[in-house]
């Protein structure tokens, strides 16, 4: 089983906890491909390209302009796992992982990205903001869809022959659309997760999205192997809904939020 999340705009730059495990990202090469375009970028091109604010624009320059490939020494990288800190991580919590915990991570755990394509949790990655969905022509085509092609669907592919089937696929629309599930050799299955309102169960996006950090969360602490023991999830009052699932798509719902 190996789980896909999305990473996130908000980033916890504080210091990188030397006494925990380091990986070196598949993709730096195409990084390094893909930042060398963007720091030609001035910071009105990058609030134009991104739909950002002025003062976004001016930090992500900065950051581009800093931009090298990620090392233990540089004072800035940190593994990805503890650099994104939107609301999938704060429900997957991952400061408070143990080494058995971080492990099982590291082998079952993927984060979809822009720049660096497919991160394993323990990779060293340095700040950066480049969404998978932006219009970024690039040299090998007119978006990042272009660019990573089936690179990521490959990469994903080699891992699986050691992981075992299936995808677990807890990332967005926008990212996942990165992978190319014809391609894959496994079966790919979605969680998602509804919370009744209204009396009727919907897609609450804040909860929807911490509640795929919750599910990581989840299968480290029981340490899942078998992907249908995921239907036993219930972190934040969440049940599997059969009633309401199929094959593909695992529906959980809760009828107040915990």
């Amino acid at each position: 089983m190996l789980m896909l999340i999305s990473p996130a705009k908000s980033l916890d730059e504080t210091a990188r906890n030397p006494s925990l495990p380091i990986s070196e990202c598949d993709f730096t090469h195409q990084a390094q491909t893909l930042m060398a375009q963007l720091i030609e970028l001035a910071p009105a091109d990058l609030s134009a390209l991104m739909h950002i604010s002025d003062d976004l624009a001016q930090l992500n320059f900065e950051r581009n302009q800093a931009w090298l490939k990620p090392t233990e020494k540089d004072g800035v990288s940190k593994q990805a796992l503890m650099m994104f800190k939107g609301d999938v991580y704060q429900g997957l919590e991952a400061s408070t992982l143990d080494e058995e915990g971080l492990n099982y991570a590291q082998t079952h755990l993927r984060i979809l990205s822009g720049l660096y394509g497919l991160l394993r949790p323990m990779d060293l990655m340095r700040p950066y903001r480049l969404e998978m969905g932006t219009k970024f022509a690039n040299s090998l085509g007119k978006d990042l869809y272009a660019f990573w092609g089936e690179q990521i669907t490959n990469n994903l592919n080699q891992t699986l022959a050691q992981a075992g089937k299936p995808i677990v696929n807890l990332a967005s629309n926008e990212y996942f659309k990165a992978v190319k599930p014809k391609k894959l050799n496994s079966d790919v299955i979605t969680p998602i997760f509804k919370d009744l309102k209204s009396g009727q169960y919907k897609i609450v996006s804040f909860y929807a999205k911490k509640a795929r950090g919750l599910m990581v969360r989840y299968a480290i602490d029981k340490k899942i192997e078998q992907v249908e023991d995921l239907k036993y999830f219930d972190y934040a009052g969440y049940q599997f809904s059969p009633e309401l699932s199929n094959d593909k798509d695992w529906v959980f719902t809760r009828d107040q939020a915990v």
